[in-house]
């Protein structure tokens, strides 16, 4: 093995693996005991079944690696692997992204509190210690505020506080959710440290990015649609639909906040909405965005993030022009039901075989329980497909889900309904 042809892949989907053999890396894989694969054993050249979050288990396994066969990066677009691979990058200077900026960009209080120092600005922020906390923050910043985890992700234990009143509801929330692992959270996540911060009033979006030794790249901007009242994030859409000023706003500001957090290589996905004083930076992660949105990237403008994030330390890629032109629309649209049971799950290979179909991702399965939306965990499942532009996708997103997929879902009043296509709007008001 060539250890200048060799990535340290710390966390994996077989998805990534599998890019990272096309672009004809020689893989050393460290996944958890819970998700390793078929595929990944058979296309990973050495595989080291690991705990990759516990840097315990990871530091000895990696000066292993280092010393047979080598390698000349540690990359993780993975949420739960990319601060480890900061630290093996830091251990033997290997250049990338390392842990400290990888810490700024996981924990959204170290986050706020570097923008604080260097901003003044910033969106104030502070740690949910006691119940008291609630009250003083409220005092200090006025409302509504927010109160989320401080390391999770899709939307969960995300409250907005509109006055004194809902203080003690979310102070009893918040701790029952400390220390919970359960099966709305990933088992490789445990939720513990909450913050509170300002409340941003204004539509959001995310911003798909790559930066290149400090050159930035905003490959695209999404629109995002977010439920009114629980942040469950319910459809994605790009090119945004906006115009060219508040697009320009948006890649400054985006720009500004890589550099101010230290990111100067691979890929970020950064959240923004545009209030009262132009556009705020929510979080951003080191990291390709979920929900399909990458399948969104290469639909609309034919850039795969992945191969970037991977062929990028290796010279593997070319460096993208500062504004990437889309060749068509992409969305993801969601379902969503109130609250029941599965009976059936039809017509997903159909909706897959749809002309402008990109991905069909259900997670419904005959005999789950339905809840209303709390958080993203309680969708039942996505359809990304492209249209000539954004709206077009939109409409078309919903039309596949309509015309093909069934997710038939049984009450405790013995009524039977289908899941439904998620509503979403636009900052220009479109419904679709």
């Amino acid at each position: 093995m060539n250890p200048d042809n060799t990535v340290l892949i710390v966390g994996a989907t077989d998805e990534t693996v599998r890019k990272a053999k096309e672009l004809g890396l020689t893989i050393l894989l460290l996944q958890h005991p819970t998700k390793v694969s078929p595929e990944q054993e058979e296309l990973a050249d050495v595989l080291r079944v690991v705990d990759y979050t516990d840097w315990a288990a990871v530091e000895p396994v990696a000066r292993e690696l280092w010393e047979e066969p080598g390698f000349r990066v540690a990359v993780s677009i993975t949420e739960p692997g990319l601060e480890n691979a900061g630290r093996v990058n830091d251990l033997f200077g290997l250049g990338g992204t390392g842990y400290e900026v990888t810490r700024r960009l996981r924990d959204k209080l170290a986050m706020r509190r570097h923008l604080a120092e260097l901003d003044p600005s910033a969106v104030a922020a502070a740690p949910l210690l006691r119940r008291e906390d609630l009250d003083s923050f409220g005092a200090a910043h006025g409302y509504p505020f927010i109160v989320k985890p401080t390391d999770a992700t899709a939307s969960i234990g995300v409250y907005r506080v509109g006055g004194p009143e809902d203080a003690e509801q979310v102070w009893a929330t918040v701790e029952g959710l400390r220390g919970t692992r359960t099966d709305r959270i990933s088992t490789m996540y445990l939720l513990q440290d909450f913050l509170m911060e300002e409340y941003v009033e204004g539509p959001e979006f995310s911003v798909e990015a790559f930066s290149f030794a400090g050159r930035h790249v905003v490959v695209a901007i999404t629109e995002k649609f977010v439920h009114a009242e629980r942040f469950a994030e319910l459809g994605h859409a790009l090119p945004a639909r906006l115009e060219e000023p508040a697009q320009d706003q948006i890649r400054a500001s985006v720009g500004r906040f890589l550099d101010l957090i230290g990111l100067r290589d691979g890929v970020s996905h950064t959240e923004v909405r545009i209030g009262p004083r132009g556009p705020v930076i929510i979080e951003s992660h080191n990291r390709i965005a979920g929900d399909a949105i990458p399948e969104l990237v290469r639909g609309a403008y034919g850039i795969d993030l992945s191969l970037y994030a991977l062929g990028w330390p290796f010279g593997l890629v070319a460096e993208l022009p500062d504004r990437p032109e889309a060749h068509a629309g992409a969305s993801v649209r969601f379902l969503v039901s109130e609250p029941g049971r599965v009976e059936s799950v039809e017509g997903v290979g159909d909706a897959a075989a749809q002309d402008g179909v990109l991905d069909v991702r259900i997670t419904a399965k005959p005999g789950d329980t339905v809840h209303s939306i709390r958080d993203n965990w309680d969708r039942l499942g996505l359809v990304a497909a492209t249209g000539p532009d954004t709206t077009a996708a939109i409409r078309r997103g919903a039309e596949v889900i309509d015309e093909t997929i069934r997710i038939w879902v049984a009450g405790e009043d013995g009524r039977v309904w289908l899941a439904n296509v998620a509503e979403v709007g636009s900052p220009a008001g479109v419904r679709a």
